[in-house]
Order: structure tokens, then sequence, then C-alpha cells
């Protein structure tokens, strides 16, 4: 199955690199980079690929573009199941892509162990890929568990001043939110098996039991807790301004445009299919949530001098949507919050690399020490400006498609939520607009003499230029692709109650 070879090709590629630095410093990035630009090439017949294998999904039918299942544990129920229909697909691109991003953006920046670090980038695509391709609830814990090490390794050796304290709230954060789903995962798995006598861990035999209302609704919230801690969301955002600001480039740009994503990943594939009732009850809670931190993260964002903290404090509000979007139960706002996930994950990753090659550049990510700098890097200046724009939800990009899908949507289900979220379009054009003309515009009073984006980094952001425009003026071909997974998924809430999702195409 092409996403095995791909896990195992990265897994691989990540030893290979690590062993590479014995012999030359510059063999990790070139392996790193190579083992992913492969990774990429194997998945491209998968696009062209139809959707063959059919399973029954609670009484629906779902379709899978590639699905294996191999016995690993037949004791414990438990088994090797990986399986990829349209959303997984675009997940595991969207992982591929930015890991080419990252690598080229940590290109100059790592000199410090470069073998080890290419190592820990490559088992965190990894991780992710096994967390948006397993369908057997202890292989996505496994899984979820193994793209968290690597990380915590990537921000506690080669981040900034305070890398240490930041990488164990990290993984505090993480680490505690797993342990809840855990402990939910083992209580639905067990409760299963007293009630059917069949111990398994497989995702299709678990969707659509019914474990009463109270249990249900006790370990839906050890999901949930899980996932969006890890997207984040309002309270349970405060490790990622931390994490954010002192990892390394590369880190940021695979925590801001996959990690996060693998959160609202598990809210839309497990949460809501395997709790639909519970899921209905705290429908109007999460939105709030989600409304909330639309606004509270375009606050802080507004407060912030530090440029990698405002990306950071963004990511919260842009987030927010998707928790908008995912609970609002509406096919056109499921819609939105997949493609606010692909469209914020292109244009934060690009700002997060945009505010490391400032920092190479001038040694600060403070805003006060900044200025002018359109003057010296008029290149830097205008690649920045597009994704700001892109950020704030300029239409005719890729973020206002998802955003305006999501509000749309959402505004059926609940229009004071809608209204609140709303206001997130303006705060965000606030922070967005004030923080370019901090950075780039006005005078340069330190009258800097600074080299601007070289070759290897305009490789790096012109795909992502490119992919935010056609998300922004041709998203059908997205549409297309996860529609098949979205109603299969509607299907399954549907008929375990009427009060969740709205009418789907």
């Amino acid at each position: 199955m092409t996403v095995i070879e791909v896990m195992l090709l990265l897994f691989v590629g990540g030893v290979l690199a690590w062993l590479s630095q014995r012999w030359h410093s510059h063999w990790p990035k070139w392996i790193a980079l190579i083992t992913c630009v492969l990774s990429s090439v194997l998945m491209l017949p998968l696009y062209y690929q139809e959707s063959t294998t059919v399973l029954d999904l609670a009484g629906a039918p779902s379709y899978w573009i590639e699905y294996v299942q191999y016995s690993w544990i037949p004791r414990f129920g438990i088994s090797l199941i990986f399986a990829l229909d349209g959303l997984s697909l675009m997940m595991v691109s969207l992982t591929l892509f930015l890991g080419f991003v990252a690598i080229l953006s940590s290109w100059t920046e790592i000199s410090e162990r470069p073998g080890f670090f290419q190592f820990n980038l490559l088992w965190t695509l990894a991780g992710v890929i096994g967390v948006f391709s397993s369908l057997d609830l202890f292989l996505f814990f496994f899984f979820w568990e193994v793209m968290l090490i690597p990380m915590y390794f990537l921000i506690a050796i080669w981040g900034h001043e305070q890398r240490a304290y930041a990488a164990m709230k990290f993984f505090i954060f993480t680490q505690f939110s797993g342990l809840l789903m855990l402990v939910a995962i083992l209580t639905l798995v067990l409760v299963n098996a007293d009630q059917s006598g069949q111990l398994t861990f497989n995702y299709f035999e678990l969707v659509g039991h019914n474990l009463g209302s109270g249990l249900s609704l006790l370990v839906m919230l050890g999901f949930f807790i899980a996932f969006v801690v890890k997207l984040p969301a309002f309270p349970f955002h405060p490790w990622l301004p931390d994490a954010h600001t002192q990892a390394p480039t590369a880190a940021s740009v695979l925590l801001a445009g996959i990690l996060l994503k693998t959160g609202a990943y598990g809210l839309i594939r497990f949460t809501v299919p395997l709790f639909p009732e519970a899921s209905a009850t705290i429908a109007e809670v999460a939105m709030a949530l989600g409304a909330i931190s639309i606004i509270y993260g375009a606050i802080l964002a507004f407060a912030q001098t530090d440029f990698k903290r405002l990306v950071a404090y963004s990511s919260v509000s842009h987030m927010g949507f998707v928790l908008v979007g995912v609970y609002a139960f509406n096919a056109i706002a499921m819609k939105g919050a997949v493609m606010q996930m692909v469209a914020h994950g292109f244009s934060t990753a690009a700002l997060f690399m945009m505010a490391g090659a400032i920092q190479h550049r001038i040694h600060t990510r403070d805003m006060t020490l900044m200025g002018g700098l359109w003057q010296a890097m008029p290149k830097m200046g205008a690649v920045a400006l597009f994704f700001i724009v892109a950020s704030l939800g300029m239409p005719g990009l890729g973020n206002f498609v998802g955003e305006f899908l999501v509000l749309l949507g959402a505004f059926a289900s609940n229009v004071t939520i809608t209204a609140i979220a709303a206001i997130g379009l303006i705060t965000g054009a606030i922070y967005s607009l004030i923080a370019m003309q901090r950075v780039f515009q006005g005078s340069d009073s330190n009258k800097r003499t600074l080299s601007d984006l070289d070759s290897r980094e305009f490789t790096a952001l012109i795909p992502l230029i490119l992919g935010l425009i056609w998300l922004g003026v041709y998203p059908q071909p997205v549409f297309d692709l996860v529609d098949p997974a979205l109603a299969t998924l509607h299907q399954v809430v549907t008929g375990a109650t009427s009060q969740l999702i709205g009418n789907m195409p």
C-alpha cells in the first residue's frame, strides 16, 4: 500500500539522514529533501485512482482509495489498518508538501547536529501521516504519540532562548490530553466488548455503537479535549505561542501547517462519527469556543511585538473558524472547515518562514526594532504582503473561501455565534496590516544592508503562492476530493440523530 511505503520511506530516510552527518554536514538535508520529494511522487497516482474499496460504516457505504488490514495483536483485537479516502489523501499531501517547505526553510539555519535534526523532521512527517491514515484506534494513538516526540526534540534542541520551557510546555499539554484520549479509547473498546462480546479497536466496528447518553458524553469529551488542545482552541491554547516562538523555522512550519490540522482531522474523523448524539449536545458550546478563539486570538495577536508570536496567536484565531465549521453540523460549513485547514496550512507556514528569514538576517523578532525592511528587501516585502492579505481573508485567495463558507454554513445553525465569529474578519485585518506596517513600511533608521529572498526561498514560497491563488479562484477540485468522505460521515451522523448536520448534497 502506498501510504505504508511512504511512511517506511520517511522512517528510513530519517535514519539515513542521521547517519550521513558522519561523512558530510550537507548530506542530511539533501537526503531529507530527496526523501520528501520521492514520497510525494509516490502519492501522485492516488489522485487518479478511483475509490474501489467500499466498506460499511454504521450502515453507510464508505469509499476508500486505498485500504489494507493486517493482524497485529489479535488477542486484544488490534490490527494494522491503514486507509485513504479523499479527506485523508488531502491531509497526507499537505503534510508532504509542507515537509518539503520546512526542509528548504531550514537549509542554512541548522548547523548543530544536522543529521539528527532531519531525522526528527522526517519522523514527525511519518507520524503525522500515520495519524491521517490509521483506522485502528490503538494504531491511531500510537502514531499520535510518535509525531509528538520528534517535535519535542526539534523545539528543545534547536529552538531559541527559552526552548526548554516551550518544549516542556508543549509536551505536558499534548501528553496530558493524549492520556485523556487513551482512557476514552479504552473505555469505548471495553464497553463495546462487554456488550458485543468482541474486543476490537477497529474504527468501522466501533462507529455506530451506543454507549448510553451519560457515558457517551464523558468518553466523547476525552476525544474532544485531546483534539481541541492540538487545534488549539480557547482555553486550551497556552502551549502554542511559546512553542511557535521558540521553535526553529522548520518546526514552526510543521506545527502551524500540519500538527494543528491533526486536531481538526480528529474531530471530523473520530469525535463526531463515534459520538454523534453526545457531539450534538455540546455543539453550541464548541461553536462558542471557536468564536471566542477567533476574537481572543486576534486581540492577543494585536498586542504582540514579537513577529512569530503574533503569527502564532493568529493561528488560534484562524483555527477557531475550523471549530465553528465542524460543530455547525452543516454541509457548507464543514467544507469551509476543510478548506480553512488547507489554506491556513499554506499561508501561516509561509508567514513563519518569512519570520524565520527575517530573524536569520537581523537577529531579532521584535517588530519595534524593525521598520522599513521593504527598502532593503523589496522582494520579501512584496511576498510578505501577499501572505498577510491572504491570511486576513482577501477575496480570491484560499483563506477567504474557507472562512466565508464556514460563516455561511454556521449562519443556518446559530446566528449569534456566527455574528461574533464574523468580527474576526475585521480584527484579523487590523493586526495583519499593522504587522505589515511595523515590519516593512516606514523608514529604516538602521540603514541596514540585507540580502533579499534567494532562489531557495523562492522555491519554497512560490508553490504556496500559487496554491493559495488556486484555492481561491478554483476550489472545486478540493471539494470534489473530500465530498465523498464528508457525505459518508453525514449519513453516519444523521442515521444516529436528526439534530446534527443539515442537508448535504
